[in-house]
């Protein structure tokens, strides 16, 4: 087989802790601990992984809103059926809570008979309504019919909680982010909005900025949630190119080429995501390529009559029991899909082994003993990949390592979409930015000054703390990376420390969807850090919170190309081989990156590339001649300035001057000073072009 290697990549090892797991005199662990603090709020935001107990937190701050708080009644929505399961009766006073969550039969409309539309079930909301019963279960569907039957009074004194809030839309298309907008714009019910995967800047708005405004937002990362597990100690992401079709195993000249088999590990628990047939990674026929796979990994032994599984022997020897769950008839996919539910058989590692999949086995889909989370085709949608890489992320004994790996098609310039493949596989590299930046830590950027020491609870590596130098320190309780910048600018407003505490994930995600900065940051040799970092994040920071003053905004840009330099840099010092890696995180690298400068400052971490690792990699990875067919596509040139860049360079030079008290030369040396000279002459040419019209 073909070696292959993957583009951007990340491996981070966790601690072991296992604090997720445990519970407090209430029996509530820490993630759900933290949001019972926030229990009092009126619109309640719980922004947390998979499998981190989203649902049991709603449980205890429901309890109390009905018990402590006023509320008549609490109604659960999920966005399918099956989901509903995660909300069924738990004893919560067997572990020290003070009631038990109990949801009468006929309440949980999960479980009831007949479609989801203006019909029986939403006869039955309304009967619940009216009732003295406290809870209710029902799907997005019914909820949306509920509403638009019996208006937005009817839910007067009422909880309601959405799970998986990301399927909410600012768009005014979008049926349930309406209804939720005219909930909060009546005010007169309680909101709690849950998500495992929250990106505004995934294709849509979830919320309008003044609605999102008025919640209370609690996130728990997915450095917290996996540091404190028992048993999973590493993550790993890996993206990796292929030619032709991905399952043949030679190329048109007999020759080896990359292929899905070669990232299939058969001693691992592997759930794989064929294309959307609409993809250009699709051979347009998925019965066809889930037989290829069946096919490649071995001899077909038959099928499972109890389970309905694919029986295949490796040429190892190995006996495979393979779930697909792409069939088309839907008596052997829903014997399939039960099998897999079946809760006799859930802590059973060796009751399936790879499960194929299409639009299933994402979101609320549990599979503890999944290993590796194998996708083919381009995702656009990052609550898609966060939610697939959610699967490969629970915590079961014996598993110390998940992996998430992307089979991407390489561009070829024979296409006729060789665009569209140019702009899929720059997609992919940004998309793989962000979930590096999501599995990281949280960072807590501090200005560095003589005051500045030493913070209880932090670690600060073998040496301690050093009041002569910029430390990183890790708090493993809370997740947090502290790092000491000099010259970083402080957050004034109440709202700009708001954004810099919780919101600097969504100016980078802003940021690495901006196609052109990721097209420039990659391919253009000449092109100087500054351009991205200053200019570009400024600008975007400044279109995102329109309302912020200038300090503010940098103070934002600042922590937002920190956050994304830093996890670049500490990825730097993995070494490449595997048996090395296992031994250094990330956060031993981003420490030994801020011990290795002299002085870390705010202007040194400008100039870095945030995708100059990107390129690194992608150079070692795909072949050099589609490298270079890439290179030619995107016709890397210098822009002309904008109107736009020229004034926020402008800006740049007047704090240039005041920090050196002249104005940038544009024959300086330093390229960045220069640039900041040419966009102030730029900038005064066409005043003085105006004036003379």
């Amino acid at each position: 087989m073909s070696e292959t290697k993957p583009i951007p990549t990340i491996s981070v090892k966790y601690k072991q802790g296992g604090n997720s797991a445990k519970s407090n005199e209430l029996g509530m662990r820490p993630m759900q601990e933290r949001v019972y603090q926030k229990r009092g709020e009126q619109y309640l935001l719980i922004k947390s992984p998979p499998a981190s107990g989203k649902s049991r937190a709603l449980m205890f701050v429901a309890l109390d809103k009905l018990e402590n708080q006023g509320l008549r009644q609490a109604i659960v929505v999920v966005p399918e059926k099956s989901i509903g399961a995660s909300f069924a009766d738990e004893p919560l006073s067997e572990f020290g809570f003070w009631a038990d969550w109990t949801v009468a039969p006929r309440c949980n409309l999960c479980n009831a008979p007949g479609p989801d539309d203006n019909g029986g079930k939403v006869e039955s909301v309304k009967k619940f309504l009216e009732s003295d019963d406290t809870i209710l279960i029902c799907t997005h569907a019914t909820f949306r019919f509920a509403l638009d039957r019996f208006g937005t009074e009817a839910f007067d004194e009422r909880l309601i909680a959405v799970d998986e809030f990301h399927h909410v839309s600012a768009n005014q298309d979008n049926r349930l982010g309406e209804h939720v907008r005219r909930l909060i714009e009546r005010d007169k019910a309680h909101i709690v909005a849950m998500t495992g995967s929250y990106f505004r800047g995934d294709a849509e708005a979830v919320l309008m900025p003044e609605d999102e405004a008025k919640f209370d937002t609690v996130t728990y990362t997915y450095y917290e949630q996996i540091n404190g597990y028992t048993y999973l100690k590493e993550l790993d992401i890996g993206y990796y190119f292929y030619s032709g079709q991905y399952t043949e195993r030679k190329d048109s000249e007999g020759q080896a080429k990359a292929n899905v088999f070669d990232l299939i590990n058969t001693e691992e628990k592997t759930i794989i995501h064929i294309p959307n047939v609409n993809s250009r990674e699709s051979t347009k026929d998925k019965i066809k390529e889930v037989e290829h796979i069946l096919h490649g990994l071995g001899e077909w032994e038959g099928t499972d009559p109890d389970t309905g599984f694919q029986l295949v022997k490796t040429p190892e020897g190995k006996l495979l029991r393979i779930a697909d769950l792409v069939d088309d008839d839907p008596a052997k996919r829903d014997k399939v899909a039960a099998a897999l539910k079946d809760p006799a058989h859930k802590d059973n590692r060796d009751h399936v082994d790879i499960i194929i999949a299409l639009g299933m086995a994402k979101e609320g889909f549990d599979w503890i003993w999944c290993e590796h989370a194998l996708t083919i085709g381009y995702r656009s949608s990052l609550t898609e990949i966060v939610q697939i890489i959610g699967r490969s992320t629970r915590d079961a004994p014996g598993k110390t390592k998940a992996r998430f790996t992307n089979l991407i098609a390489e561009p070829d310039a024979s296409e006729q979409v060789v665009t569209e493949a140019v702009n899929d596989t720059l997609k992919a590299i940004a998309a793989s930015l962000l979930m590096e930046q999501v599995l990281a830590p949280k960072f807590e950027f501090k200005p560095k000054n003589p005051l500045t020491g030493a913070q209880d609870g932090f670690d600060y590596g073998e040496d301690g703390y050093n009041p002569s130098k910029c430390n990183v320190g890790i708090n493993d309780e809370t997740g947090v990376c502290q790092i000491e910048i000099k010259g970083l600018a402080e957050p004034k407003s109440h709202e700009a420390k708001r954004i810099c505490e919780e919101d600097i994930n969504e100016v980078v995600t802003s940021f690495v969807q901006q196609k052109e900065a990721v097209e420039q940051g990659i391919f253009n040799e000449e092109l100087m850090p500054e351009e991205l970092t200053v200019s570009k994040m400024g600008k975007i920071v400044q279109e995102m919170y329109p309302g912020l003053e200038d300090e503010d905004v940098e103070a934002i840009r600042q922590r937002a190309v920190a956050a994304m330099n830093f996890v670049q840099q500490g990825k730097k010092t993995t070494p490449d081989s595997e048996s090395e890696s296992k031994n250094t995180s990330l956060i031993d690298g981003i420490r030994k990156f801020a011990l290795s400068v002299k002085e870390l400052n705010i202007d040194l971490i400008d100039q870095i590339n945030p995708f100059g690792e990107a390129y690194a990699i992608l150079s070692k990875t795909m072949d050099p001649k589609r490298l270079q067919e890439i290179h030619a596509i995107i016709g890397v040139k210098r822009t002309q300035f904008s109107l736009d860049e020229a004034r926020e360079l402008a800006k740049r030079a007047k704090r240039f001057l005041s920090e050196h008290g002249r104005l940038p030369s544009i024959t300086a040396q330093d390229p960045w000073e220069k640039r900041m000279a040419e966009g102030v002459a730029f900038l005064a040419q066409q005043v003085s072009k105006d004036k003379g019209q």
